[in-house]
C-alpha cells in the first residue's frame, strides 16, 4: 500500500512532522540560542525576555507553571487554553524579544536555533518531576548552590508564594496544600532532591525528540489525539537528525 493510501506525507513536509499537541496538556518546551550561542547578555535581556514571556501568554491564552532562563537557551512548562497555543505563544515571544535584543546590541538576524523541541507531559507523572527539572537547572549546571540563589526561574514563585505575574499554578501544584504558604512549604521540601536519573534521561529523550512524556496509555491516547507517533522508537540506527551532539552542562540542560 501507498505511503499515500496511509496518509503519510512525504517529500519535503517529512522535515517538519506535526507537533504532538493537545489543548489543556501541559508541554515542556526547550529553545535554544542559534548555535549555542547566548540568548541573554545582562540582567536586562533576561528582565526584558520575562516581560514578553508573560504578555505573550496572556495574548495567546497560556498558562506558565514554571521556567528557567539559562544563559544561552530556555526551557518553560506550559498549558495552552487550545490547540496551537503553545506554538503561538513561542513565536509571539520570540518576534519581541529578538526585536528588543537586536536593537540594543545593534545586531540583525536570527537569535534562537530553528524550530523549539517540546513534549507533552502526563500531568499526575511528570508534572512536578518536570518542574523540578526545570528548576534545578542552574543548580545542575553548577551556576549556583541551590535553586533560590538563581534570579531568572519560576522557583520564587513556586517555592517561595512570591507571585511573578508569569506563573499560573498547575492544579497539581495547588493540591499541596490549602493556600499559598503550604503549597509553597511542600513544594520547597520536593526541591532538596534533584530528579533521579532514570527520570533526567526520561525528560531529556522525551523533549529532544518531540515525544509524550508518560506511560503507555499517556502515549496511546496522544498520538491518537495528534495524529502521529508519540512514543520514542528503540532499537536501529537513529537517523542523522536525530543525532545529538554531546552539550556542556550549562549549553542544553
Amino acid at each position: 500500500m501507498s505511503a499515500a493510501a496511509h496518509g503519510i506525507i512525504v517529500g519535503a513536509a517529512m522535515a517538519r512532522p506535526t507537533r504532538l499537541d493537545f489543548a489543556g496538556i501541559p508541554q515542556h518546551v526547550i529553545v535554544r540560542g542559534v548555535d549555542r550561542k547566548p540568548c541573554f547578555y545582562v540582567n536586562g535581556d533576561f528582565a526584558a525576555y520575562l516581560d514578553d514571556l508573560a504578555q505573550s501568554a496572556r495574548d495567546r491564552g497560556c498558562a506558565i507553571h514554571a521556567y528557567v532562563l539559562m544563559t544561552n537557551h530556555v526551557h518553560l512548562l506550559v498549558t495552552g487554553g487550545v490547540r496551537g497555543a503553545v506554538s503561538r505563544l513561542m513565536q509571539c515571544v520570540g518576534r519581541r524579544y529578538v526585536r528588543r535584543f537586536n536593537d540594543s546590541w545593534r545586531r540583525t538576524g536570527t537569535l534562537f536555533q530553528g524550530r523549539f523541541r517540546a513534549s507533552l507531559v502526563e500531568s499526575e507523572r511528570y508534572l512536578l518531576t518536570c518542574m523540578r527539572y526545570i528548576e534545578l537547572n542552574p543548580v545542575r549546571a553548577g551556576m549556583v548552590r541551590t535553586a533560590f540563589d538563581y534570579r531568572w526561574s519560576s522557583v520564587h514563585a513556586n517555592a517561595s508564594a512570591r507571585h511573578d505575574g508569569i506563573v499560573t499554578p498547575h492544579e497539581l501544584y495547588e493540591g499541596l496544600g490549602k493556600n499559598d504558604v503550604e503549597r509553597a512549604a511542600t513544594y520547597r521540601a520536593l526541591l532538596l532532591h534533584d530528579v533521579g536519573t532514570a527520570e533526567l534521561d526520561a525528560i531529556r529523550q522525551h523533549v529532544n525528540h518531540d515525544c509524550a512524556l508518560g506511560g503507555p496509555a499517556f502515549q496511546s491516547a496522544m498520538a491518537s489525539a495528534c495524529g502521529r507517533r508519540a512514543h520514542i522508537q528503540r532499537g536501529g540506527r537513529p537517523a542523522a537528525k536525530d543525532k545529538l551532539p554531546m552539550p556542556t552542562m550549562n549549553e542544553w540542560w
